[in-house]
Protein backbone atom coordinates (compact mmCIF):
# COMPACT_ATOMS: atom_id res chain seq x y z
CA UNK A 1 0.00 0.00 0.00
CA UNK A 2 1.61 3.28 -0.74
CA UNK A 3 1.86 6.25 1.39
CA UNK A 4 -1.09 8.05 0.13
CA UNK A 5 -3.39 5.32 0.15
CA UNK A 6 -2.86 4.55 3.75
CA UNK A 7 -3.50 8.74 4.31
CA UNK A 8 -6.51 8.51 2.38
CA UNK A 9 -7.46 5.29 4.03
CA UNK A 10 -6.99 7.07 7.77
CA UNK A 11 -8.86 10.01 6.55
CA UNK A 12 -11.61 7.93 5.71
CA UNK A 13 -11.66 6.08 9.12
CA UNK A 14 -11.66 9.48 10.87
CA UNK A 15 -14.29 10.81 8.62
CA UNK A 16 -16.56 7.87 9.55
CA UNK A 17 -16.21 7.88 13.16
CA UNK A 18 -16.68 11.41 13.06
CA UNK A 19 -20.24 11.28 11.12
CA UNK A 20 -21.07 7.47 13.56
CA UNK A 21 -20.26 10.00 17.06
CA UNK A 22 -21.81 13.05 15.53
CA UNK A 23 -24.90 10.98 14.54
CA UNK A 24 -25.06 8.66 17.91
CA UNK A 25 -24.31 11.80 20.15
CA UNK A 26 -28.11 12.97 18.17
CA UNK A 27 -29.70 9.33 19.42
CA UNK A 28 -29.14 8.05 15.96
CA UNK A 29 -31.77 8.46 13.16
CA UNK A 30 -35.48 7.08 13.56
CA UNK A 31 -36.27 3.98 13.08
CA UNK A 32 -33.09 2.03 14.42
CA UNK A 33 -29.54 2.14 15.29
CA UNK A 34 -27.36 4.61 12.89
CA UNK A 35 -25.69 2.75 9.70
CA UNK A 36 -23.60 4.63 7.35
CA UNK A 37 -23.39 2.68 4.41
CA UNK A 38 -20.08 3.31 2.78
CA UNK A 39 -17.66 1.62 0.38
CA UNK A 40 -15.02 0.16 1.74
CA UNK A 41 -13.07 1.70 -1.12
CA UNK A 42 -14.40 5.14 -1.60
CA UNK A 43 -11.89 8.01 -1.39
CA UNK A 44 -11.76 10.80 0.79
CA UNK A 45 -13.02 13.04 -2.25
CA UNK A 46 -15.78 10.27 -3.05
CA UNK A 47 -17.68 10.60 0.12
CA UNK A 48 -19.51 13.27 1.09
CA UNK A 49 -20.60 13.37 5.29
CA UNK A 50 -23.82 12.55 5.49
CA UNK A 51 -24.54 11.53 2.13
CA UNK A 52 -23.76 7.71 1.67
CA UNK A 53 -25.29 7.71 -1.70
CA UNK A 54 -22.33 9.42 -3.23
CA UNK A 55 -20.00 6.25 -3.05
CA UNK A 56 -22.52 4.06 -3.70
CA UNK A 57 -23.40 6.25 -7.14
CA UNK A 58 -19.85 6.51 -7.65
CA UNK A 59 -19.26 2.76 -7.69
CA UNK A 60 -22.13 1.59 -9.34
CA UNK A 61 -23.42 -0.30 -6.95
CA UNK A 62 -26.96 -1.77 -6.52
CA UNK A 63 -28.58 -3.91 -3.69
CA UNK A 64 -27.52 -1.97 -0.82
CA UNK A 65 -28.82 -1.03 2.13
CA UNK A 66 -28.47 2.88 2.38
CA UNK A 67 -29.70 5.73 5.23
CA UNK A 68 -29.66 8.96 4.68
CA UNK A 69 -31.35 12.61 3.87
CA UNK A 70 -32.66 14.95 0.92
CA UNK A 71 -34.81 17.19 -0.13
CA UNK A 72 -37.52 17.03 -1.93
CA UNK A 73 -37.09 18.03 -5.49
CA UNK A 74 -39.94 16.83 -7.79
CA UNK A 75 -42.93 14.73 -6.69
CA UNK A 76 -43.99 12.50 -9.27
CA UNK A 77 -47.33 10.47 -9.85
CA UNK A 78 -48.07 7.65 -8.41
CA UNK A 79 -47.18 4.58 -9.68
CA UNK A 80 -50.82 1.76 -9.70
CA UNK A 81 -49.01 -0.60 -11.90
CA UNK A 82 -49.12 -3.52 -9.46
CA UNK A 83 -48.42 -2.18 -5.79
CA UNK A 84 -49.03 1.32 -5.65
CA UNK A 85 -46.08 3.38 -5.06
CA UNK A 86 -45.84 7.44 -4.05
CA UNK A 87 -42.71 8.72 -6.09
CA UNK A 88 -41.06 11.29 -5.46
CA UNK A 89 -37.27 12.82 -6.36
CA UNK A 90 -35.19 13.77 -3.33
CA UNK A 91 -31.83 15.56 -4.05
CA UNK A 92 -28.92 14.71 -1.10
CA UNK A 93 -26.61 16.32 -0.22
CA UNK A 94 -23.59 16.46 -2.26
CA UNK A 95 -26.23 17.43 -5.26
CA UNK A 96 -27.49 13.78 -5.97
CA UNK A 97 -30.50 12.96 -7.46
CA UNK A 98 -32.41 9.79 -6.40
CA UNK A 99 -35.75 8.50 -6.96
CA UNK A 100 -38.01 7.43 -3.78
CA UNK A 101 -40.66 4.52 -4.44
CA UNK A 102 -42.32 4.12 -1.41
CA UNK A 103 -44.72 1.33 -0.93
CA UNK A 104 -48.24 2.38 -0.23
CA UNK A 105 -49.63 -0.55 0.05
CA UNK A 106 -47.57 -1.77 2.78
CA UNK A 107 -47.48 1.65 4.48
CA UNK A 108 -48.82 4.98 4.93
CA UNK A 109 -48.42 8.17 2.11
CA UNK A 110 -46.77 11.08 3.06
CA UNK A 111 -49.78 12.96 2.53
CA UNK A 112 -48.78 16.72 2.19
CA UNK A 113 -45.07 16.12 0.99
CA UNK A 114 -44.17 19.34 -0.81
CA UNK A 115 -41.07 19.90 -2.69
CA UNK A 116 -38.36 21.58 -0.60
CA UNK A 117 -39.16 19.61 2.65
CA UNK A 118 -36.72 17.19 4.06
CA UNK A 119 -37.01 13.70 4.00
CA UNK A 120 -34.94 10.99 5.83
CA UNK A 121 -35.05 7.40 4.75
CA UNK A 122 -33.22 3.98 5.15
CA UNK A 123 -33.97 1.56 2.34
CA UNK A 124 -32.51 -0.39 -0.80
CA UNK A 125 -30.61 1.40 -3.22
CA UNK A 126 -30.22 0.73 -6.55
CA UNK A 127 -28.09 2.13 -9.00
CA UNK A 128 -28.78 4.07 -12.56
CA UNK A 129 -27.03 6.80 -14.78
CA UNK A 130 -29.51 9.61 -13.36
CA UNK A 131 -28.50 8.83 -9.96
CA UNK A 132 -30.72 6.07 -8.44
CA UNK A 133 -33.50 4.61 -6.92
CA UNK A 134 -34.21 3.71 -3.25
CA UNK A 135 -36.98 1.25 -2.34
CA UNK A 136 -37.97 -1.07 0.05
CA UNK A 137 -39.07 1.66 2.60
CA UNK A 138 -41.43 -0.18 4.47
CA UNK A 139 -40.92 -3.04 6.62
CA UNK A 140 -41.34 -6.37 4.42
CA UNK A 141 -44.25 -8.41 5.20
CA UNK A 142 -42.98 -11.65 5.17
CA UNK A 143 -40.29 -10.82 6.92
CA UNK A 144 -37.72 -11.86 4.13
CA UNK A 145 -36.21 -8.37 3.62
CA UNK A 146 -34.29 -5.82 6.44
CA UNK A 147 -37.21 -2.81 7.36
CA UNK A 148 -36.43 -0.01 5.80
CA UNK A 149 -38.08 3.47 6.70
CA UNK A 150 -39.02 7.58 5.28
CA UNK A 151 -39.50 10.10 8.16
CA UNK A 152 -40.86 13.28 7.32
CA UNK A 153 -42.71 16.19 9.19
CA UNK A 154 -41.69 14.47 13.03
CA UNK A 155 -43.00 11.26 11.72
CA UNK A 156 -41.94 7.70 10.54
CA UNK A 157 -43.47 5.91 8.12
CA UNK A 158 -42.91 2.43 7.68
Amino acid sequence: MTRRARWTTVVVVIALVALAVLVLGRGGMPGGPAAVVASPSATAGSAVAGDPVRALFEERRSGVEVQGTGIVSRILPDDDDGSRHQKFILTTPSGISILVAHNIDIAPRLDGLSTGDRVDFRGDYEWSEKGGTVHWTHHDPSGRHEAGWLAWNGRTFS
